[in-house]
C-alpha cells in the first residue's frame, strides 16, 4: 500500500546537520548554519568570528561581544581564508543584538560552577562533622523562636545548608520541625491569607531578586551604535556647521539638521521597536519559571504557584517532579534525586527520612515518592542563590537568524561594492569637473572654487554613499527574525503553546510527522471505570463478595499516589491524583471505600511506585494482625501473567486455568476494542519473617510471582473532540501522525480508527499497527525499514518511542514528539520539536521539551504547525519585500550617478525608504497571522532555500518595472512630465520629488503583493490584520507630510493633483503586473542549486580536478 503522504524535504539533503548529519559541517556552504538544537559553542563561534579581523578595527562593541576566539593562530586562520568565508559588517552591534551572547553564557557557566563548589565543599565539611560525632559531639544550640513560630530563619537555613542531621535530631526531627513551625506532617499548614503573609514576613517568600533587563534608554544607546548612522551624524553635524557659515543660520542649518532628524528618527524608532520586543521576551520567559505544584493545606491537595510556597508546607514529590524549595523529608518509599543542576554530578541519590533527609531546591525527582516539609524559600536556598547570581539572557540562536546573517552579510558586501563605486564615481566626476550645478555649469573649478564649497560638496556624495549602505546593506534582515518569533511566541501562548526553546517556532514548519502519546492528547484524560471483571465473571461494584472487596479497597488505598479529600462541612468527594488514580480511587469509592479509613487498616512497609518500563506498580504492607500482603497494579494483561489463581464468586482462592485465564484475555481484548484502558489489580501474601529490615528494607524487591488475581477494570477515555478534523488536518498538510501509546495494542488500535490515524481495519496489521516489544527485538536496519510505515504502537516503552525518533530522523524525517513522563525526556530530547504536556507533564519533561503545550490538547499541536509554517512564510515575505528596494534604490541609484554624477534620492529620503522597508516593513509583514493557504502545503525543508524561484520571480518583475520606470523618468521625466517651460531648478526638484514619491508609493503597494507570494489574490483577510492596515496608512500619511509640508527638510517640492496621480498610478500598476506574474511558471529545481552546483564546478575546474 503506498503511502498518502508527501515525502519528507528533508530527505533530499544528505548533509543535513539538524537531522543529525555532520557530514562536512565546517564546509564553506555550512558558515552560516547550525543545528536547531543543543549546537556546540564551538558551531555558534564558527560563524560568528568570521567577519572579526575586519570589524576589530571599526567596532569595539562587537569585539567585546562576540571575538571569542582571541588566539592569535586562529585570527591567522581567519585571515587566511577570509577573502572565502567573510565578509564587511559594519552595524554589527545592531545586527546581532538578539543572538546568544557566548560571553555571559560563559559567565553563567562560571557561576555554577562556583556554586556547586561550594556545594561539594559543604558536603566534605559534613562528612568531617559526622566523623567528629563519633568522638563526642558539641552541645547544638536550642531553637530560637520568631514570630509566632518555635524556629528561627537564620536556624533553619544553617541546618539545611549543612545538612546537619544533629541539630534535625536536636529539634525533634521532621515532627518535631513540623511542630516548631506550627504545621501538621499530614495535613499541612491552614493556608489563610494570615497565616500565609506571616510566614512570608518571617522566613521569606519563594522569590529571588532579578537582574533588571535593559531599559530604553540602553536600547537607544544600542541602536546609536550602528557604525553607518555614526557616519551619517558626523556627515550631519559636519554639513551643519558649513551650511550655517556659508548660508547663515536661517537658511543653512536644513541640509545638516534634516539628516540628523532622520537617522534620530531611524534610531528611535528601532530603539522603540527592540524595547517592545524585550518585553514581550522577559513576560515569556517569567511565564516559563512559573511552575504549578501540588501542596496539601488544611488536609486537601492544592495546586499553587512555586512563588507562592512557603516554609512549613507540606509538598508530595512523585517522578519528575522538581524539588521546588530546600526542606527535609518526611516519610518516602524509594525516594531517589537527581542533584546534578546544584553538584554538577550525574549521580543518582538516595533519600531516606533518617539517614539523609535534606531536600534541596531546584533537583528532580529520578525514582519513588514521598512527602516533604518546606524549610528554606527564597534566596535562603542554594538554587535561589544560583538564580539571583545568574543574569539571564534572552536571546538565543535560532538556524533561520543564522542563516539570515548570512544572506545579510552576502548582499551587504555587494551593497558596500556599489557604494564604494557611486563614492568613487561621484568624487571623480566631481574633482574632474563633470559634475553640473543647478545654472548648468561645472560645480567645480580648479583653483576658484572655495575651500568650504568642496568640503561641502564632498560631504553630501559621502553622506549619498553612506546612505546607500544604509539602504542595500539590509542588516535588519535577522531582525526580522526576532520580530516575528516575538510576535509568533505572543499569540501561540493565547493557542495554549508556551515556547521554551526560540528555534522551535521555525522547526514546527519543517516537521514531516508528530508521534503523539494516546492519553490526554488524544483524548480527554476524564477517567472513570464503566466496567469490571473479578469473582472469575464480568460484573458491577453491587455484586462483589465481601473477600474481594475488603481486599480490592484496601489494594486501591494503599496502592495510590492519589488522594481523597472529605470536606467537613459536606460536600462531593475531591479526587487528587492522575486521571488513571482518580478514576480507580472513585471506583474504590462505590465499592464503599473509606480512603482515610482503609489507609489508617494498614501500614506501608515498602513500595514500588507505578514504573513505565514495566507497566506496573506495587506496595506491601502490613495489617493490624501482623499479616504482610503485595497489592499489585498495572496493566491488565501484564498483571494476569503473573497470576497464579483468583478470586471467584464465593470469595475463595481458586486456582487460574488455561480456560479461565483465556476467559479473562478474552475480556480485556473485548474491552480493549471499545476503546477502554485495561487496568488489573492483584494481591499476595508473604511471610512477615521474611520482610527485611533496615536499609534492606529500601532495596527490597517486591515479589511479583503467584499473584492472585482480585479485578480488572475498563476505564473509559473518551476522544477529544476535534481529534479527528486535527489528524485530517495534518494528514492533509504532508505531516503523518502517529500515536505511540503504552495502552493495549486492541485499545490504541480502536483510539486509532476513532482519530483517523488508522483509516480502517485493513491498516492494523503489522507494521501499520505494532507493539513496542517487536519494534524493540529489531535491529536498526530493520527498524529503519519499517518505521515510516508504523502509525500505531502500542504497549510501548519510553525507549521504543526513542528507538522509534532516532529511526525516523536517521531516514530524514523532521520529528515532533509528545510526552508527559519523566522516561519520555530522552525522546523530547532527541527529537527535532519535543511537545511536553503542561497539565499531565511532570517537571523533567517541561524541561526537555522546546514547546509545552498548555491544555494538553492535540488540535493545540496542530495549531503549532501553523505557527511554525508561519514563522517561515512571513520571513520569505520579508525577504521578498525587502530585496525588492535593495535591487530598486542601488540600481537607480548606480545608473544615475555613472551617467549624470547625480543621484535622484537625496540621504533624507533613502533614509525614510530604509525606515519602511527595515522597522515598518517588517513590522507589516512579520506579523502576519497564519492562514490555511499553509497547511496546505507540504514541510518546508530545514534546507531548503530562504529565497524561491516564486520570490525570486516577484522580485525581479517589481525590481524591474520600477528600476524601468524611475530610469525613465529620471533622464526624460522633464519633458514627459511637461516641465520644460519651467526654472530648471525647480524642474528638476518636481522630477526628483516625483521620482522618490513614485518609488515610496511602489513599496508601500508592494508591500500587499508580498503578503501572498504564491496567491492570486493579495487582498484576501488584508482588513483583519489591522496592524498591517495601520503600518501601510501611516506610511502614506507621512509620506504626503513629507512630500507637501517638509520640502527644506527631504529636499522635496509640492505636487499638483495630476502629479499626485501619476505617482499613484505608478505605485497600483504594481497590482496587476504581480498578477500577471504569476501566471509565469517556475522551474521546481531551485535557483540557488544550480548556483551552487556551478560553484562547485568551478572550484573543480581552478584545482584542475575536471571540466564539464
Amino acid at each position: 500500500m503506498s503511502s498518502p503522504f508527501k515525502p519528507s524535504p528533508g530527505r533530499r539533503h544528505g548533509g543535513d546537520l539538524e537531522s543529525g548529519r555532520i557530514e562536512n559541517a565546517d564546509s564553506d556552504s555550512d558558515t552560516f548554519s547550525i543545528p536547531a538544537k543543543n549546537a556546540s559553542v564551538e558551531r555558534l563561534q564558527q560563524w560568528r568570528v568570521r567577519p572579526s579581523p575586519y570589524l576589530a578595527s571599526s567596532s569595539k562593541h562587537y569585539t567585546q561581544r562576540f571575538l571569542v576566539c582571541e588566539c592569535e593562530s586562529a585570527f591567522k586562520k581567519i585571515n587566511s581564508d577570509f577573502s572565502q568565508k567573510a565578509a564587511l559588517v559594519l552595524n554589527a552591534s545592531r545586527r546581532f543584538r538578539y543572538t546568544l551572547d557566548l560571553k555571559k553564557e560563559q559567565e553563567a557557566q562560571e557561576m555554577r560552577k562556583k556554586i556547586r563548589t561550594h556545594a561539594h565543599a559543604l558536603l566534605a565539611a559534613n562528612r568531617f562533622i559526622d566523623m567528629g560525632r563519633d568522638q563526642g559531639e558539641k552541645p547544638i544550640a536550642s531553637a530560637t523562636p520568631a514570630g509566632d513560630f518555635g524556629i528561627g530563619p537564620e536556624q533553619l537555613v544553617l541546618m539545611s545548608k549543612d545538612h546537619n542531621i544533629g541539630s534535625l535530631q536536636q529539634y525533634g526531627g521532621a515532627q518535631g520541625l513540623a511542630d516548631l513551625l506550627k504545621t501538621n506532617t499530614e495535613k499541612g499548614i491552614s493556608g489563610d491569607d494570615e497565616d500565609l503573609l506571616n510566614r512570608k514576613n518571617i522566613y521569606g517568600s519563594n522569590t529571588y531578586p532579578r537582574k533588571k533587563g535593559k531599559g530604553f534608554l540602553r536600547f537607544l544607546w544600542d541602536a546609536c551604535h550602528d557604525l553607518t548612522l555614526i557616519i551619517l551624524m558626523v556627515a550631519a553635524v559636519a554639513s551643519l556647521a558649513l551650511g550655517i557659515k556659508t548660508e547663515g543660520i536661517k537658511e543653512g542649518w536644513y541640509d545638516g539638521g534634516s539628516i540628523a532628524f532622520a537617522v534620530i528618527l531611524v534610531i528611535v524608532v528601532t530603539a522603540v521597536s527592540d524595547y517592545k520586543q524585550s518585553l514581550q521576551f522577559q513576560n515569556l520567559n517569567d511565564e516559563k519559571r512559573n511552575i504549578h505544584l501540588e501542596v496539601i493545606r488544611g488536609g486537601r491537595r492544592v495546586e499553587v504557584s512555586i512563588y507562592d510556597l512557603v516554609v512549613g508546607d507540606v509538598i508530595p514529590l512523585n517522578i519528575g517532579n522538581q524539588v521546588p524549595a530546600d526542606g527535609v523529608l518526611i516519610a518516602g518509599h524509594s525516594l531517589a534525586l537527581d542533584e546534578s543542576s546544584m553538584t554538577g554530578e550525574s549521580k543518582i541519590v538516595n533519600k531516606d527520612a533518617n539517614k539523609d533527609p535534606f531536600l534541596m531546591s531546584g533537583c528532580k525527582v529520578a525514582d519513588g515518592n514521598g512527602v516533604m516539609l518546606v524549610t528554606g524559600v527564597g534566596v535562603n536556598t542554594e538554587w535561589g542563590l544560583l538564580m539571583a547570581s545568574i543574569s539571564e539572557d534572552n536571546d538565543e540562536e535560532t538556524p533561520l537568524q543564522v542563516r539570515l546573517n548570512g544572506v545579510a552579510t552576502f548582499i551587504g558586501s555587494i551593497g558596500l561594492f556599489v557604494a564604494a563605486c557611486v563614492l568613487v564615481i561621484l568624487l571623480v566626476r566631481y574633482f574632474t569637473g563633470h559634475t553640473e550645478d543647478v545654472g548648468g555649469g561645472p560645480q567645480f573649478v580648479k583653483g576658484k572654487t572655495k575651500i568650504g564649497h568642496v568640503v561641502d560638496d564632498v560631504i553630501k556624495v559621502v553622506t549619498v554613499a553612506v546612505t546607500i549602505v544604509v539602504v542595500a546593506v539590509p542588516e535588519g534582515l535577522p531582525l526580522a527574525v526576532t520580530l516575528t518569533l516575538a510576535y509568533s511566541m505572543r499569540k501561540m501562548m493565547a493557542d495554549k503553546a508556551l515556547v521554551r526553546r526560540l528555534s522551535a517556532c521555525e522547526t514546527m514548519g519543517s516537521a514531516t510527522t508528530i508521534c503523539s502519546d494516546k492519553t490526554g492528547t488524544l483524548t480527554l484524560n476524564q477517567m472513570t471505570v464503566v466496567e469490571s471483571y473479578a469473582g472469575g465473571k464480568k460484573t458491577d461494584s453491587q455484586q462483589l463478595p465481601a473477600t474481594i472487596t475488603s481486599l480490592c479497597v484496601e489494594g486501591i488505598a494503599q496502592n495510590t499516589t492519589g488522594s481523597i479529600y472529605v470536606p467537613e462541612g459536606g460536600g462531593d468527594l475531591e479526587f487528587s491524583g492522575s486521571p488513571t488514580e482518580k478514576a480507580i480511587l472513585g471506583w474504590g469509592v462505590k465499592l464503599g471505600m473509606n480512603f482515610e479509613t482503609a489507609r489508617s487498616q494498614s501500614s506501608i512497609l515498602h513500595a514500588f511506585p507505578f514504573s513505565s518500563e514495566k507497566k506496573r506498580g506495587g506496595v506491601a504492607v502490613k495489617t493490624a494482625d501482623g499479616e504482610v500482603r503485595i497489592h499489585w497494579k498495572g496493566a491488565s494483561e501484564i498483571v494476569l501473567a503473573c497470576c497464579r489463581s483468583y478470586i471467584d464468586e464465593d470469595g475463595n482462592v481458586a486456582p487460574m486455568t488455561e480456560e479461565k485465564e483465556q476467559y479473562f484475555k478474552n475480556g480485556i481484548e473485548e474491552m480493549a476494542g471499545r476503546t477502554l484502558r485495561c487496568v488489573a489489580l492483584a494481591f499476595r501474601t508473604y511471610e512477615p519473617e521474611k520482610v527485611p529490615t533496615g536499609e534492606e528494607l529500601s532495596n527490597w524487591v517486591l515479589p511479583e510471582d503467584g499473584l492472585i488475581l482480585l479485578a480488572i477494570v475498563g476505564i473509559k477515555d473518551p476522544c477529544r473532540p476535534g481529534v479527528r478534523d486535527s489528524v485530517q488536518l495534518c494528514q492533509n498538510a504532508g505531516v503523518k501522525v502517529r500515536m505511540v501509546t503504552g495502552d493495549n495494542v486492541q485499545t490504541a488500535r480502536a483510539i486509532a480508527l476513532e482519530c483517523g490515524i488508522l483509516t480502517s481495519d485493513a491498516d492494523a496489521s503489522e507494521p501499520n499497527l505494532i507493539e513496542g516489544k517487536s519494534f524493540r527485538a529489531l535491529t536498526d536496519g530493520g527498524r529503519d525499514k519499517i518505521s515510516e510505515r508504523i502509525s500505531v504502537m502500542g504497549r510501548s516503552s519510553p525507549n521504543d518511542k526513542l528507538l522509534l525518533v532516532q529511526s525516523l530522523r536517521r531516514r530524514g524525517h523532521v520529528v515532533a514528539v509528545t510526552g508527559d513522563g519523566t522516561n519520555d525526556a530522552p525522546a523530547l530530547h532527541e527529537a527535532d520539536i519535543g511537545l511536553a504536556m503542561g497539565i499531565a507533564g511532570t517537571e523533567v519533561a517541561k524541561e526537555s521539551s522546546d514547546i509545552i503545550i498548555l491544555d494538553d490538547n492535540f488540535a493545540s499541536v496542530v495549531k503549532v504547525v501553523r505557527w511554525g509554517r508561519s514563522v517561515y512564510a512571513n520571513i520569505q515575505k520579508f525577504i521578498q519585500f525587502q530585496l525588492t528596494v535593495n535591487v530598486a534604490a542601488l540600481i537607480i541609484n548606480v545608473v544615475a550617478a555613472i551617467s549624470s554624477g547625480d543621484v535622484p534620492l537625496t540621504a533624507v529620503q533613502l533614509l525614510w525608504v530604509n525606515l519602511i522597508m527595515d522597522t515598518l516593513g517588517a513590522l507589516a509583514l512579520a506579523t502576519e497571522p497564519p492562514t490555511d493557504h499553509l497547511m496546505g502545503r507540504p514541510p518546508v525543508g530545514r534546507k531548503e532555500p530562504l529565497i524561491t524561484n516564486i520570490m525570486w520571480r516577484n522580485l525581479l518583475i517589481q525590481a524591474i518595472y520600477q528600476v524601468s520606470v524611475l530610469l525613465v523618468l529620471n533622464f526624460r521625466g522633464i519633458s514627459i512630465l511637461g516641465l520644460q517651460h519651467e526654472v530648471p531648478a525647480h524642474a528638476t526638484r518636481v522630477k526628483n520629488t516625483i521620482i522618490f514619491n513614485a518609488f515610496v508609493l511602489c513599496q508601500a503597494f508592494n508591500e500587499f503583493n508580498a503578503r501572498k507570494p504564491d496567491e492570486k489574490n493579495i487582498f484576501k483577510g488584508v482588513i483583519k490584520n489591522r496592524l498591517f492596515m495601520g503600518i501601510i496608512v501611516i506610511t502614506l500619511v507621512l509620506q504626503v507630510i513629507i512630500v507637501e509640508f517638509l520640502g527644506k527638510f527631504a529636499s522635496t517640492t509640492k505636487l499638483n493633483w495630476k502629479q499626485w496621480l501619476i505617482c499613484v498610478a505608478i505605485g497600483v500598476i504594481s497590482w496587476p503586473l504581480a498578477l500577471v506574474g504569476k501566471f509565469i511558471p517556475v522551474p521546481k529545481t531551485p535557483l540557488s542549486s544550480k548556483l551552487s552546483v556551478l560553484k562547485f564546478w568551478g572550484k573543480r575546474k581552478s584545482s584542475g580536478e575536471g571540466s564539464l
